[in-house]
């Protein structure tokens, strides 16, 4: 089994273009894994109660362009 501790490891032998291309690969990797984890809370329903809070906030008016 690979440990977080082998990985930083390794890592951290990576040489600076090695390494730029696994900071590339992981922010990928990570905002993959962020959005899945986003849409299956969507799915199971875990947002409605925030998405509810800002259409109420809109349609009283509380609501602000940024």
């Amino acid at each position: 089994m690979i440990t977080a501790e082998s990985v930083e490891q390794a890592v951290e032998q990576l040489s600076p273009t090695e390494l730029a291309k696994f900071r590339r690969w992981f922010a990928q990797f990570n905002a993959d894994a962020w959005d899945a984890q986003i849409e299956a809370d969507a799915a199971a329903g875990k947002l409605d109660a925030l998405a509810e809070q800002a259409l109420a906030e809109y349609r009283s008016g509380q609501a602000r362009e940024i």
